[in-house]
């Protein structure tokens, strides 16, 4: 009775097997050449050849230990970043007993305390993998690292992460950081906005056919800019020279905007999930699991800091606990660690589906969410 069941975990671990064995030999084909060649060579041709394989050999290793894990990654990463407690509410001026204009202080903006320590964590506390040229040549042109199992999750975890910067960037600069947005564009926040938006693939050097050709400034580069913006804005709001404009409008457009953020990526999971049932061999499920998961790591930890910055409005309101629902769904998101991503039916015995997983959780924070809005347009 159980003899098709053990012929099919059978026959799908033969193909398992195969296709590693198969992705092994084709990377290790160049080398096995290459040896090949070196052992039949003179002694002169060995050296200059070796010579010319070192530094291939030393970029390569540089970028795999790179892309083996993300520094830094911590589920409670919030909790270091002084969130809460008996702190001045970001643009809200306060002056000493006796005090006057000179006196007179401003709370500086969490979601920008944040913001700037997720780009610090992508580019400080780990290379940026996307314009690394070792990620971009794949294995050795042949094949996109987007197409394996290997050396692309982090990729596309940053990714994710730089989403939730990128999208929280331009709320900051059109919304949050002008007063009722008809004033005048904080500049410290619009160079921030606009650093945040370069292109992610950029390195030193653009190749032929890619525009401008030649020289040119690389990714990382415009990021610790929009670093320095932002640091720049927090600093001259705590000084009382810059706005921070935190009513509820302006709070229930930021989320709006989250919530169809998320749900743009809830849409590729489900799309992907409904057409491609390949459980482990679905070799691309991995890139858009670790893209949810980095982007809903960006907004567990924004959407905590404007808990902080609107908590005046969120109390009126009292939607406390719907919020903390929703910071629930999220930390469970971005908790999720399976060791190899799959994206298998729903219904399966052997081969979960991952992507089904996350997406539920995306789906329940994206409800919370629309619900917190429901309530502030009341």
């Amino acid at each position: 009775m159980l003899d098709p069941f053990f012929q099919w975990c059978s026959t799908t671990f033969k193909k398992l097997i195969a296709l590693i064995v198969g992705l092994v030999m084709l990377v290790l084909a160049p080398f096995i050449a290459i040896y090949t060649f070196i052992k039949s060579a003179g002694l002169f041709l060995k050296i200059l050849v070796l010579a010319m394989l070192l530094p291939l050999l030393f970029a390569y290793g540089n970028f795999v230990w790179h892309t083996l894990w993300i520094r830094g990654f911590d589920t409670q990463y919030t909790q270091k970043l002084n969130l809460t407690g008996d702190l001045v509410r970001a643009g809200e001026q306060v002056s000493s007993e006796g005090g006057g204009e000179d006196t007179k202080t401003c709370g500086n903006s969490r979601i920008v305390d944040v913001t700037a320590h997720l780009l610090d964590f992508n580019i400080n506390q780990n290379k940026w993998i996307s314009s690394m040229p070792q990620y971009k040549f794949g294995v050795f042109e042949v094949i996109d690292w987007d197409q394996t199992w290997i050396f692309d999750n982090k990729a596309a975890f940053q990714r994710g992460v730089h989403q939730s910067i990128s999208r929280t960037a331009v709320e900051l600069t059109d919304a949050l950081g002008r007063v009722r947005g008809t004033s005048q564009i904080n500049p410290d926040l619009k160079i921030a906005k606009g650093n945040i938006q370069f292109d992610q693939y950029t390195w030193y050097f653009n190749p032929f056919g890619s525009q401008p050709f030649g020289p040119t400034t690389p990714t990382p580069t415009y990021f610790r800019a929009a670093l320095k913006s932002l640091d720049d804005y927090n600093k001259n709001l705590a000084n009382c020279k810059a706005t921070f404009d935190a009513r509820a409008d302006n709070l229930m457009q930021f989320l709006d905007r989250i919530a169809k953020d998320i749900g743009s990526t809830s849409a590729s999971i489900k799309e992907r999930a409904e057409q491609y049932n390949s459980g482990w061999f679905d070799t691309r499920a991995d890139d858009i699991f670790m893209y949810a998961k980095g982007q809903l790591y960006g907004y567990y930890g924004i959407l905590k800091a404007t808990r902080a910055d609107f908590s005046n409005v969120i109390e009126s309101r009292e939607i406390g606990d719907i919020w903390d629902n929703m910071e629930d769904h999220l930390l469970k998101a971005i908790e999720l660690d399976p060791w190899i991503i799959s994206n298998g039916k729903e219904d399966g015995m052997v081969m979960p589906t991952h992507l089904t997983t996350i997406g539920f959780y995306i789906l329940r924070a994206r409800s919370n969410l629309v619900e917190i809005r429901s309530v502030l347009d009341r």
